[in-house]
C-alpha cells in the first residue's frame, strides 16, 4: 500500500484567538510581540520548546540586517519591537557589539541563551500566549478564510481558531495548507544552500587574533594538499565571551549535487546527518591549523540544520534582486532591508552590494509582499514571504524578518479593527502606526 486512510475524528480545540502567529524566530517574535502590545488576544505557536528560529534552534548567533551602510555611514536602520528584543538581550549579558562585514556593514552576536531568555521576557511583558512543542499539521479553510490551524502537540492533535493568522514558519507551511500559491528555489529548482553551525571554546584569544582572516588563507593552503571543503572560505568569529567562537563553514547537498530541501522529510534527515560529520571534519582542521584552536573542544551543534530557503509565498509583491541593489522604494514601505544579496551558491558564497557608499545602503519592504494570494485573513512575514530566489538572499535576514513580521501583525490588527482584510486596510495608517512604535520606514533618508 502507497496510503492509508485515516477514521474520521473530533479535533478539540486548544483556544480562539484574535491574531495566531505559527514560528517563533525574529519574523514570529516580532509579530506576536506587536500584536500583543496592540492589546490582540494572541497566540505563538513555535514547534521548539524555546524562540529565536534559526537564530537559536540552528546556531546562527548573529544579527543581520540590523544596520546599513548609508551614504558611508553605518547605522542601525531596523527598529521598533527589534529595539526592545535587543535591549533585553543586553541587560543579560548576551549582545555583543556591532563588527563590520567586509567593511561595508556590520552585524551583531549574540548568546543563544540570553536570546531565549530575553524573547521569553517580551512576550510575557506583552501578555502573549506561548504553546511550545507545536507542529502545524494542516489548516481548515472557508471562503478564502483560515477558519482554524490543525496542530500536532504532546497532548495529540488540536485546532486552534483565529480571526487572523500571520504565517511566520520560514517554511510557509500554514500558506501551504491553506492553498495559497508558492514558489521553491530558482527557475531551476535551485534553492540556497543549508549549513550546519557549530560553537568551539576554549580557545586562546590572544593566539587567534583576527582569525576570521586568516583561516580561509589556511584553507586555501591545505586545498594544494588534496584537502576538500564543502565551501570556499568559513566565517569563524568570537562569541560574546573570546574563549568561545561560532563557525559557519559547512554546506550540505543531495547526492545530485543539489542543495537539501528543508521541507523534504528524507533530505532533512540526511542533511542534520551530513551536517555533524561535516562540521566535525572541519573542526579536526581547525585544532589542528588554526593559531589558538590547539586545545579548543566543540561545545554546540544545534537542534537543526540552518535552513536559507524553502517556499517563498506568492504575493502581490516580489521583491527582486533589483530592488535590492537598486535600494528600491516604495510608498507602501513597513521598513527596510540593508543586507546584500549573499547566495550560498554551490561550493561557495555570493555577494552583491549596492552601490557603497554611493546609495543609502538599504531597499523599501513594500507590505504588498506579506499579502499572499488567495488567503484574505494570512499574512506571511520572513523568509517565507513573497520574494524572488535572488530576493530572498538578501531580504531572509534576521533584520528583514523583524521589520515584515511587526508590519504584519500591525496590519492585521488594523484589519481586526476596521473589520476589513489585510489587503484592504489604509496603508498611510499602517505606515503612522508603525512609526509611532519606532519603526524606520526608510522615508526619511
Amino acid at each position: 500500500m502507497s496510503s492509508i486512510t485515516e477514521p474520521a475524528r473530533q479535533t478539540p480545540i486548544f483556544g480562539e484567538y484574535e491574531i495566531v502567529v505559527l514560528g517563533g524566530g525574529p519574523a514570529g517574535i516580532a509579530a506576536a510581540a506587536a500584536a500583543g502590545a496592540l492589546s490582540r488576544k494572541t497566540l505563538l505557536v513555535e514547534r521548539y520548546g524555546f524562540l529565536g528560529g534559526m537564530g537559536t534552534a540552528a546556531g546562527v548567533t548573529n544579527f543581520c540586517g540590523l544596520h546599513a551602510n548609508v551614504h558611508g555611514d553605518i547605522r542601525q536602520v531596523v527598529h521598533g519591537v527589534a529595539d526592545e528584543l535587543l535591549a533585553r538581550i543586553d541587560a543579560l549579558g548576551g549582545l555583543n557589539e556591532p563588527h563590520l562585514i567586509f567593511g561595508k556593514t556590520k552585524a551583531q552576536a549574540y548568546d543563544t541563551a540570553a536570546y531565549k531568555c530575553a524573547a521569553d521576557d517580551l512576550l510575557a511583558a506583552r501578555k502573549v500566549d506561548v504553546l511550545f512543542h507545536a507542529l502545524a499539521a494542516s489548516a481548515i479553510v472557508e471562503d478564502d478564510r483560515v477558519i482554524a490551524i490543525l496542530i500536532e502537540t504532546k497532548s495529540g492533535r488540536m485546532a486552534v481558531r483565529a480571526q487572523m493568522f500571520i504565517d511566520c514558519s520560514g517554511d510557509g507551511d500554514l500558506a501551504h495548507f491553506a492553498g495559497a500559491p508558492s514558489e521553491i528555489g530558482d527557475a531551476e529548482g535551485n534553492l540556497l544552500y543549508p549549513t550546519m553551525m557549530f560553537r568551539v571554546n576554549g580557545v586562546d584569544p590572544n593566539a587567534a587574533g583576527e582569525a576570521w582572516k586568516s583561516i580561509p588563507a589556511l584553507m586555501e593552503e591545505a586545498e594544494t594538499r588534496g584537502m576538500r571543503f564543502p565551501r570556499k572560505g568559513a566565517i569563524v568569529r568570537p562569541m560574546k565571551h573570546a574563549t568561545e567562537w561560532r563557525v559557519n563553514v559547512t554546506q550540505l547537498k543531495t547526492g545530485n549535487g543539489r542543495a537539501i530541501d528543508g521541507t523534504d522529510a528524507r533530505q532533512l534527515s540526511a542533511g542534520e546527518i551530513e551536517g555533524r560529520r561535516q562540521a566535525l571534519m572541519f573542526f579536526e582542521f581547525l585544532k589542528a591549523n588554526a593559531p589558538g584552536f590547539a586545545d579548543s573542544y566543540i561545545v554546540d551543534i544545534p537542534a537543526q540544520l540552518g535552513i536559507r530557503e524553502t517556499r517563498r509565498v506568492t504575493g502581490r509583491y516580489a521583491l527582486g534582486r533589483a530592488d535590492v541593489l537598486t535600494c528600491a522604494s516604495f510608498d507602501d514601505t513597513i521598513g527596510v532591508n540593508g543586507w546584500p544579496i549573499e547566495a550560498h551558491v554551490a561550493g561557495d558564497v555570493r555577494w552583491e552590494w549596492p552601490e557603497i557608499p554611493a546609495s543609502r545602503g538599504f531597499n523599501h519592504l513594500p507590505y504588498r509582499m506579506l499579502l499572499p494570494l488567495k488567503i484574505k485573513n494570512l499574512l506571511v512575514a520572513g523568509r517565507c514571504a513573497s520574494m524572488t530566489h535572488e530576493g530572498q538572499s538578501a531580504a531572509r535576514v534576521s533584520g528583514a524578518c523583524f521589520v515584515m513580521g511587526e508590519a504584519a501583525a500591525t496590519g492585521a490588527h488594523l484589519a481586526l479593527a476596521s473589520r476589513a482584510d489585510p489587503a484592504d486596510i489604509d496603508v498611510k495608517q499602517l505606515q503612522q502606526t508603525l512609526r509611532r512604535n519606532g519603526v524606520f520606514l526608510g522615508m526619511e533618508t
